[in-house]
């Protein structure tokens, strides 16, 4: 494509859970397209199932704002991630955070995260219809778990909402705002990981201050804060999204997919991971940049090309899932790549699943007459941030 055919991305909202019409034509037509992102930067757009999944798992590739030809994705000066992503530092910090969050361990936090549920549930009952779902439950959950994980206090939860939001704006926010926001955070991290090194507990935090890796080495201040950071950004805020959207596509239309919910309870697990790969709002999409030339089933990208890997087409790929328009809560297997796959995916996508589970299972029993307030179209968007999802989800019951 030339310059000027390219396309303007991100693709305008369109209904809660349905895609963008072009992600069909993309895959079909033109899998490596050239886009025009909101800094008036050019990139390309993988769509395919295979190719998305080929470059987020190379691990020679990641995005780095700091490469001198990478694609900004705004005018605004880009927000460098949180998490170490390179080499071997990344992989020992990775080893590292992984016991937190292996199956053993979330078998233990479990009961914990239920009665967080349970908890919420009775506050939102007791607080009567209709409910937004999103503010009292999706919301909540995710950043009480997070904060009981890292040891900070869940009271903060409201300025933890701000300070994720400025860091994942597009164009919601001016670099004023973001960058005051950004440094209330970091001084606000640097003074808990301070607290945690005079009084260790036993959350996340202090045991990275008081356990070295397997070099003996220790992680610095800096990678802390970091850490800190990233974990609760991460940790509350694709997971709340998700509970909205997760709710919207199961109570949609006629509540098809709820009543099934009902009728087997043990389609939980695969229905949570159907409705990850379903999902139509996933967001802006994974970034990379790539410094030598790839070579793809859809095209090739040549050295300095920033792509942007969407996660929701490719998780949409006919040639990959069978009926994939279809919301299916028995496909198994389901190699959906939400999560992403290799050295640079999600280390605590096991917590996101226990959390979607229970959010299932506590609703499933407490309200099964649940149903949206409000048609499913008229549910509205994220807008203006990197990632996706409802701003408010009313329900009755």
């Amino acid at each position: 494509m030339t310059e000027r055919d390219a396309i303007d991305y991100p693709l305008p909202p369109v209904a809660a859970i349905e895609p963008p019409v072009e992600w069909a034509e993309l895959r079909q037509q033109c899998p490596v397209a050239h886009v025009r992102l909101p800094s008036g930067d050019q990139a390309a757009l993988l769509t395919r199932y295979d190719d998305v999944r080929q470059l987020i798992a190379d691990p020679r590739f990641a995005r780095n704002s700091a490469d001198k030809d990478a694609a900004r994705i705004s005018q605004l000066d880009q927000q460098e991630s949180p998490i170490p992503r390179l080499g071997e530092g990344h992989q020992r910090w990775r080893r590292m955070l992984t016991k937190w969050f292996t199956a053993k361990r979330m078998a233990v936090l479990r009961p914990r995260i239920e009665t967080m549920a349970e908890q919420l549930v009775d506050e939102m009952i007791a607080q009567g219809q209709p409910a937004d779902l999103r503010a009292s439950l999706g919301f909540p959950l995710p950043v009480w778990v997070i904060c009981d994980l890292l040891g900070v206090p869940n009271e903060d939860r409201d300025r933890f909402s701000h300070w994720s939001d400025t860091f994942l704006s597009v164009s919601r926010y001016s670099q004023e705002e973001i960058d005051a926001a950004q440094a209330e955070f970091t001084a606000y991290m640097a003074g808990h990981v301070d607290a945690k090194r005079d009084a260790p507990g036993e959350d996340l935090l202090s045991d990275l201050i008081t356990r070295a890796d397997a070099a003996g080495e220790y992680l610095g201040n800096d990678a802390l804060v970091a850490t800190g950071k990233g974990l609760l950004i991460a940790g509350h805020e694709t997971t709340t999204n998700m509970i909205g959207k997760m709710m919207a596509m199961l109570l949609a239309g006629d509540r098809v997919h709820w009543k099934q919910l009902l009728a087997d309870p043990t389609l939980v697990r695969t229905g949570v991971e159907e409705t990850l790969r379903y999902d139509a709002n996933a967001g802006f999409g994974l970034t990379r940049y790539v410094d030598e030339d790839v070579e793809l089933s859809g095209g090739t990208l040549p050295a300095g090309t920033t792509a942007i890997c969407s996660l929701g087409s490719a998780n949409r790929d006919e040639s990959v899932f069978p009926d994939a328009a279809e919301l299916d809560l028995t496909r198994s297997p389901n190699t959906h790549i939400s999560f992403g796959v290799g050295p640079h995916s999600c280390v605590g996508q096991p917590l996101a699943r226990a959390e979607l589970q229970v959010v299932l299972e506590v609703l499933l029993r407490r309200l099964p007459t649940l149903a949206l307030a409000v048609p499913v179209a008229e549910l509205p968007p994220v807008e203006g941030l990197l990632v996706g999802g409802l701003r408010k989800v009313p329900v009755v019951w």
